[in-house]
């Protein structure tokens, strides 16, 4: 079974995310919380293992409150949504520490999924919204993409091939498609795409992605 912790400025979504979520055998929510520090409060008592995370509310906003969450080093994990697509503060959101985004449009379906992904720590956002976000943030991600690659302590640390993989995940490629694209088995591209997260110090694929963006390995497709 799978906690959540939902939290929204807006009490009707907030109903609709308990309608979908008690429905399902494998979820339950275990709080509600309508601002970023209620959520802090309650993501401490309960130890959700997801926390549904909206960023626009009153007082402290959703940035801040993953910023608290993941600085009080808990098993928590934290998905984020947001009404738009090209909302400035997401990727903000990510880089803050949430293990995923997803749209608050998105189909039942896909939130379940989301959900189950961050849950379980694997590849938190899947690869076709991975690429969504990306393109709705390529001209957030600074005006320098042309610039050269930047250097960078952690990329020394890559083999030739993990700095291909991470080019990769830049690329929100599944390890079956890079797998392809590289000639590998399944199995040694996940070997490798552990190697890589764990030498940059990053926690999941989207904080992979986000530092391609910011080191200048990946350019928008």
């Amino acid at each position: 079974m799978i906690s959540v912790l939902v939290v929204d400025a807006q009490p009707l979504r907030r109903f609709g995310f308990r309608m979908l979520l008690e429905s399902t055998p494998d979820t339950e929510i275990v709080g509600e919380a309508e601002n970023g520090a209620e959520a802090v409060r309650w993501t401490t008592e309960l130890r959700p293992d997801v926390v549904l995370m909206d960023i626009r509310m009153p007082g402290v906003d959703g940035i801040e409150a993953i910023r608290r969450i993941v600085a009080a080093g808990g098993r928590s994990r934290v998905l984020v949504l947001t009404t738009s697509d090209v909302d400035r503060y997401a990727l903000a959101a990510l880089r803050a520490g949430a293990s995923g985004f997803l749209l608050k449009d998105t189909r039942p379906e896909e939130l379940l999924a989301g959900i189950r992904a961050v849950a379980a720590g694997d590849a938190v956002i899947a690869p076709a919204l991975t690429r969504r976000l990306l393109d709705a943030f390529a001209d957030r991600l600074g005006d320098d993409l042309c610039e050269p690659v930047r250097d960078d302590p952690r990329l020394d640390s890559l083999t030739g091939r993990e700095r291909e993989i991470l080019v990769a995940i830049g690329h929100g490629l599944t390890n079956g498609e890079i797998a392809q694209r590289f000639t590998l088995s399944e199995s040694t591209v996940k070997t490798h795409v552990g190697r890589v997260l764990a030498k940059i110090g990053a926690r999941d694929r989207i904080q992979a992605v986000i530092l391609a963006y910011d080191l200048r390995l990946t350019r928008p497709i």
